[in-house]
């Protein structure tokens, strides 16, 4: 991730150039909020203020400096910084247990059609075979994470409109939990149908894997799609 905010500064370098330097001295403020949060994270052991401190650090090193409008100017590198930063503790139990039964309940409803008999407790499926427990691990947020961060850098590499880009930013979070919910299904047909077995060890991890490039599929298939649309509506007009 830093190597990709130094590309992009990089790319936007003769733009930076003719950014007016207007140092702030505001930029003091922000520094001394990061050293307090980084003293607030370390007591407190919450690493995400101690994290986040650091790039809150940067922020006001640029603005003590460089200015507000360079800020301003450099601001999506250091905001695509946030991502490399692990999400709150507070904030990732909030999101992975709703994550986890959603997927529960799209397998459930699903793998009946595939003449799997199937009975739902929660975040477990209970196969005849075995239960599945769609746990932590199994809610899709890493894989979420993975595949917004690669839609933003993808979104930036091969595109030039702001819109686009947001639009595939965004279609991350759908594809990235339908992509899961396929992975679980999976599972359960092979617990079904092959071996019990597979739903552990190497098939369970190169399922993960295998899951993944398909969501980098259905993400360049949205672009493909965004695309083939603009490219009729300009031909239409």
């Amino acid at each position: 991730m830093p190597l990709f905010s130094a590309f992009v500064l990089w790319q936007e370098r003769d733009r930076l150039s003719r950014v007016q330097v207007r140092p702030s001295w505001l930029g003091l403020v922000i520094l001394a909020l990061a050293l307090g949060l980084l003293i607030v994270g370390q007591l407190g052991a919450e690493l995400f203020l101690a994290r986040f401190s650091f790039l809150l650090l940067i922020a006001g090193g640029v603005i003590l400096f460089l200015g507000w409008d360079f800020f301003r100017a450099t601001f999506f590198p250091w905001a695509f910084l946030l991502l490399m930063i692990p999400i709150p503790n507070i904030l990732f139990n909030q999101i992975t247990f709703p994550l986890q039964i959603q997927a529960s309940k799209v397998s459930a409803f699903t793998l009946p059609l595939f003449g799997v008999p199937i009975l739902r407790e929660g975040n477990v499926i209970v196969l005849p075979a075995m239960r599945l427990e769609v746990a932590e691990a199994c809610s899709g947020i890493r894989s979420l994470m993975s595949l917004a961060t690669l839609a933003i850098i993808y979104g930036y590499l091969s595109e030039k409109r702001i819109w686009v880009r947001w639009a595939l930013a965004i279609s991350s979070i759908p594809i990235a939990i339908v992509a899961n919910s396929i992975r679980i299904i999976g599972t359960g047909l092979l617990v079904q149908y092959w071996d019990p077995d597979k739903a552990e060890g190497y098939f369970h991890a190169s399922w993960g894997w295998i899951i993944f490039v398909v969501s980098l599929l259905l993400l360049y298939a949205v672009h493909s799609l965004i695309r083939m649309i603009w490219r009729e509506k300009e031909v239409g007009a």
